[in-house]
């Protein structure tokens, strides 16, 4: 089984970027539908994107065209490319494995997008 841990939150400005990861321990992200969630103040859990393990990638619409997905098997890190940044994307991001029945959640990194 699979457990995941995310980095790469913190600080930045409207209109700028930043990179998640979501290391893995335990079992190959290969084997896994690997996603990303956020979840702001006050408001429901809100899917982001997945990569699955076939390849197919998916994203929310809110974050369509300025987010991207992907995946190292080599390092089983899943990444989370987020460009064009705005204050509505502040939230906590975590990272999410599922196989089967099994579903992992990271402790989540906190991203805050404010002047």
């Amino acid at each position: 089984q699979v457990h995941v841990v995310e980095s790469g939150g913190g600080l930045v400005q409207p209109g700028g970027s930043l990179r998640l990861s979501c290391v893995g321990s335990g079992s190959s992200f290969m084997f896994y539908d690997m996603g990303w969630y956020r979840q702001a103040p006050g408001k429901q859990r809100e899917w982001v994107a997945t990569i699955a393990s076939t390849g197919v990638i998916n994203y929310g619409n809110s974050v369509k065209g300025r987010f991207t997905i992907s995946g190292d098997s080599a390092k089983n890190t899943v990444y989370l490319q987020m460009n064009s940044l705005n204050p509505e994307d502040t939230a906590v991001y975590y990272c999410n494995g599922r196989q089967g029945a099994y579903e992992v959640w990271g402790q989540g990194t906190q991203v805050t997008v404010s002047s």
